[in-house]
């Protein structure tokens, strides 16, 4: 089939190679603009487009669909759109002009987790089972008919970076037979159906840990938050990033809550060498910090430079 694929991230570039691997003519990708990086801030491609030009696609870089794109993407008389993590919205009349319209790998299972952060809030809220869908793209956010889906297990306190890059190659399968099912029966999608919920843009501030709370929820948050905005507590006033943060292992749990005993929640402290952090009910292990301004260490070596002992808030 000949598709126009539209995205910008990291974990875009697996469905792209997956429908060039799977013998489809791509006949443009567009991705957003260069963005500048890093402390000298210089203008990198995104992921998408050092990918599709590794492929020897031509590529369009817009941070908008207008009416520029969609001349461009018109000259390529495409029988379908492919969007993954665009970041931008397809209006019309890109949204009908291809010929079986736009389809769109989002990862959660829905309706479930709309909008900007699925895996994120999915992850935040405590879930293990996390999914793809890939869905007829319409005006409405995130609204339109099912084609294929697919969920799988996490374990508790995966981080949502793993668990997108996991998810980026899990969900080629339901892409690749989504395309398929297409090419077979153009009609096909079913409404729909379920709860809806809402996952909102992440902000720093969702970022702050409440230790007060259950160790468990503790954990499930740091998992949505982590890599980004960066899950953190405050430290003699100044933000701690907690960059790794864990269940106990077994082996020290009992030597770790006989050590803890009843210290208030919010205490790091040192327990055989392992770093430990108190919470509303219980202890997680802490693994690696950072501090403001300084790059990212081990917790433990960050506590006994504290007399084995810190208190977070």
């Amino acid at each position: 089939m000949r598709i126009v694929f539209a995205g910008t991230p990291e974990f875009a570039v697996p469905s792209l190679r997956a429908l060039v691997a799977a013998g489809h003519e791509v006949i443009g990708v567009i991705t957003r603009e260069d963005a500048p990086l890093g402390r000298k801030r210089v203008l990198t491609p995104s992921p998408v487009a050092a990918a599709a030009e590794q492929l020897g696609l031509p590529v369009l870089r817009a941070n908008r669909l207008d009416a520029a794109a969609t001349e461009w993407v018109a000259e390529r008389a495409p029988e379908l759109g492919v969007i993954v993590a665009y970041g931008g919205l397809v209006r019309e009349p890109l949204l009908s002009l291809p010929a079986h319209g736009w389809i769109n790998l989002h990862f959660s299972e829905l309706p479930r987790w709309r909008g900007a952060a699925p895996v994120q809030r999915a992850l935040e809220a405590g879930e293990q089972q996390l999914g793809v869908t890939v869905f007829r793209l319409v005006p409405a956010l995130d609204a339109g008919d099912v084609l294929t889906r697919d969920a799988r297990e996490f374990a508790p306190g995966t981080p949502a970076g793993a668990a997108l890059t996991d998810l980026a190659e899990f969900g080629t399968a339901a892409v690749l037979e989504a395309v398929e099912l297409l090419a077979r029966d153009p009609g096909a999608g079913d409404p729909q159906t379920g709860a809806e919920s809402y996952a909102h843009k992440l902000s720093r501030e969702d970022g702050r840990l409440d230790l007060s709370l259950d160790a468990r929820t503790v954990l499930a948050r740091w998992a949505g938050m982590t890599p980004e905005p960066g899950a953190y507590v405050l430290h003699e006033d100044q933000p701690l990033k907690l960059i790794e943060l864990a269940p106990v292992p077994d082996e020290v749990a009992a030597t770790a809550h006989d050590a803890a005993g009843a210290t208030a929640p919010g205490t790091a402290l040192l327990v055989a060498g392992t770093a430990v952090l108190t919470t509303g009910d219980g202890l997680l292990a802490l693994r690696r910090v950072q501090p403001a301004g300084k790059p990212a260490m081990d917790a433990a070596a960050w506590l006994r430079g504290r007399d084995g002992r810190a208190v977070l808030a």
